[in-house]
């Protein structure tokens, strides 16, 4: 039986404490951080490691591979990648070029990830910015416009499942107007619920991707008590409003924004209708406790995180890497300066 959560880890190999968890409680899958990571034999041996766990070859093992400030793999082994706005620079001037280096970038990304046994990258950012609120969104959007951000968004999500890597859309039903970062505190966003539209509009046309993370941000327009992530309201909108029907992963329980002991988070983003949830920073105590608070993955929550497995390619798109790599720094000179 699998286990209706994503889990971290807490170094650069499995603990005996970890591998006896994990084997007990056989998570649907895992998260990688930058404390898990030091060179590429190291990772591969640590997703090898981590699915031997669950007994799973294909579960599921993410990292967060944005680009820009979130960026989990970088030099000296890995490449910097740019921000979501660098993308937009360029298409405000190209749109087609713009689009193209979306594409490009993510493709490039997933080459990284899938040699190393990461087939999720928990991108493209499909939060709107709004002037005023806080930058934990800022420059991780592919622009400033709903029409800009879902046009690259998906070319980003195109070049990642080309690559054999699936993408997570996030901060769904939208983290840009939030004043407060949800990893310290618990944004409140007052906003009319007909001036959300714009927030919502990206996520709606991308309602088609396999994966959808939720925003620690109570929405009072929708829910004025709880967050998204733990609200059947907003759970009920991105469903039935926003149309999407793929799997939907909470954002992480550790975060200070979410309230109460780690069993009853697990419990309350379960009930509102999250199919799995995400435990990130890899403590023995929180993760036991999380455990106690999930469920069984069954019933339309296994139908959907078995569909997601089902769009991975077997086979990556072809790709004559070292070509794709000059491209891609001609378009972005001073990325490595």
């Amino acid at each position: 039986m699998t286990a209706a959560c994503i889990f971290g880890c807490s170094g650069l190999e499995l603990t005996a404490e970890e591998a006896a968890f994990f084997r007990a409680v056989k998570p649907w899958g895992f998260i990688l951080f930058k404390r898990n990571v030091e060179t590429p034999v190291q990772v591969t041996a640590l997703t090898a490691a981590l699915r031997e766990t669950v007994g799973r070859p294909d579960a599921p093992v993410l990292i967060d591979q944005e680009g820009g400030r979130v960026q989990r793999l970088g030099p000296p082994h890995w490449p910097k990648y740019p921000t979501g706005r660098a993308y937009a620079e360029i298409a405000a001037n190209d749109p087609l070029t713009g689009r193209e280096m979306a594409r490009l970038g993510a493709r490039l990304i997933a080459e990284d990830l899938r040699k190393l046994g990461i087939n999720v990258d928990c991108a493209p950012v499909l939060d709107v910015p709004v002037r005023g609120a806080h930058d934990i969104i800022g420059d991780r959007a592919y622009g400033d416009t709903v029409e800009r951000i879902a046009v690259l968004g998906r070319a980003f999500a195109e070049g990642l499942t080309a690559g054999g890597v699936l993408p997570v859309i996030k901060h769904i039903p939208g983290h840009g107007r939030a004043t407060a970062d949800s990893h310290l505190d618990l944004p409140v966003v007052d906003t009319p619920r007909d001036a959300l539209e714009t927030d919502f509009r990206p996520f709606r046309m991308l309602s088609d991707m396999p994966m959808a993370m939720t925003a620690h941000v109570v929405y009072s327009a929708i829910d004025a008590k709880r967050p998204a992530t733990t609200s059947p309201a907003a759970l009920k909108l991105i469903r039935e409003d926003l149309g999407f029907s793929g799997l939907i992963m909470s954002d992480d329980l550790s975060m200070k924004a979410l309230r109460g002991d780690f069993a009853g988070r697990a419990r309350r983003a379960l009930s509102a209708g999250c199919d799995v949830v995400l435990h990130c920073n890899g403590d023995m105590d929180e993760m036991t406790a999380v455990a106690e608070g999930v469920k069984t993955l069954k019933g339309s929550a296994a139908r959907r995180a078995d569909a997601v497995l089902a769009r991975l390619p077997k086979t990556p798109e072809p790709l004559n890497e070292a070509e794709a790599r000059a491209r891609f720094a001609a378009a972005f000179p001073d990325l490595n300066r």
